[in-house]
């Protein structure tokens, strides 16, 4: 794996007493410049950029800078292994926020464990992953099954389920969440697939889709390269089933271009969302990246949250000791363009969730939303 460590500088005049700089915050960035993420790692990195920014912009923490440190984890365990090791003990990062697979975390996760520092994972996930240096701002499958099920059910009248996924435990464990709660509710699946999080061909899945004729297909890939392969072949085979995906992004989405037109969406963070903050948010980071921004998204804006997140638990801590933050992780509030975000439920956060469809231009509507959507029984112990 090419390794990729760079520190990102973040310039900015300071308001109020000077910030000492000799001596930065440091906040560990692991996430997949290559690999299957590196198709939404650009939008993560510049919501990490934005929210720096913001923080130092108002004097800093503790009166002191905060930096970045961005490693590529090839958005994979064996990279993930590589680039923890680098920002815990070489680069000794005060925290880590991450953006990642699940197979990169739960690689680092041992790391973060030896090296005892906060981390806050901001990627969707398959749940009940739990650490005492861990919390998560994205949403779990019991925020989000029930919605895409039961829209495709009532609204289409959607009897019969195809799931396709990549095969690691995001994939397989929403979809077996999905398969579940499918049978629950009545409804027949006429087929579950995987294929590796790396593949690029889904013939014989495709295949099997078209041989099986579902009502509507969902899908919990690995977010990135995936979704895009997978939906070019699902439309080139002619399929026009109802289609569901819980990990295709808004920006990938607008790569698609009329491919992905239909798709239904679901999540917390879309760029329609008719709020003061969203406003704020968006009006920001054009003004920082000009033509070069990326289109914010469901895996970008909660890496943002969670640098304002920590934020606020070092000044309500008044320190970077990590058992100090890591209590105030659980007690504070950011309140940023998915609304109020607090880690208070066993170290997930209640979320307002929603659904969304994509047009034939590649813009995202909202078509439903469903506040402090609960994440349920994750971690009990903590």
């Amino acid at each position: 794996m090419k390794k990729i460590s760079v520190l990102l500088a973040i310039t900015a005049l300071w308001a109020g007493s000077a910030v000492a700089e000799d001596h930065p915050i440091v906040l560990g960035i692991p996430v997949g410049l290559s690999g299957a993420n590196s198709v939404v790692a650009p939008s993560v990195i510049q919501a990490t950029e934005l929210a720096v920014s913001e923080i130092n912009d108002t004097g800093g923490l503790l009166n002191r800078k905060l930096v970045v440190e961005v490693a590529d984890d090839a958005s994979g365990a064996a990279g993930a292994q590589k680039a923890y090791d680098s920002l815990v003990f070489q680069k000794k990062v005060d925290a880590i926020i991450a953006m990642e697979t699940t197979a990169a975390r739960n690689a680092g996760l041992p790391i973060i464990t030896r090296g005892q520092i906060p981390y806050i994972y901001t990627s969707f996930y398959e749940g009940s992953s739990c650490n005492k240096y861990q919390h998560i701002d994205a949403w779990v499958p019991q925020q989000m099954v029930s919605l895409m099920v039961d829209y495709f059910m009532k609204d289409h009248g959607a009897k019969t389920f195809f799931l396709v996924g990549s095969d690691y435990a995001f994939g397989r464990g929403l979809l077996g969440d999905t398969n579940k709660y499918i049978a629950e509710k009545g409804g027949t699946l006429v087929g579950e697939e995987y294929n590796p999080m790396d593949a690029t061909d889904w013939t014989a899945i495709v295949s099997k889709i078209r041989a099986t004729n579902p009502d509507a297909i969902i899908t919990s890939t690995a977010a990135g390269a995936p979704n895009v392969t997978f939906t070019k072949q699902l439309r080139s085979a002619g399929i026009t089933a109802n289609y569901g995906s819980y990990a295709l992004d808004e920006g990938t989405a607008k790569t698609l271009g009329p491919d992905a037109e239909g798709i239904y969406l679901g999540g917390t963070y879309y760029t329609g969302i008719e709020s003061e903050k969203n406003a704020q948010f968006l009006k920001a980071l054009h003004a920082k990246f000009g033509e070069k921004t990326e289109t914010p998204n469901e895996l970008s804006v909660p890496q943002y949250d969670a640098v304002h997140l920590y934020a606020l638990a070092v000044k309500k801590a008044g320190t970077t000791d990590t058992d100090a933050v890591v209590k105030a992780l659980s007690e504070v509030t950011f309140d940023g363009p998915r609304g109020p975000v607090k880690m208070s439920k066993q170290r997930h956060a209640p979320l307002t969730m929603y659904l969304a469809q994509v047009n034939a231009q590649g813009d995202t509507k909202i078509i439903g939303s469903y506040a402090n959507v609960d994440p349920g029984e994750q971690c009990p112990n903590l």
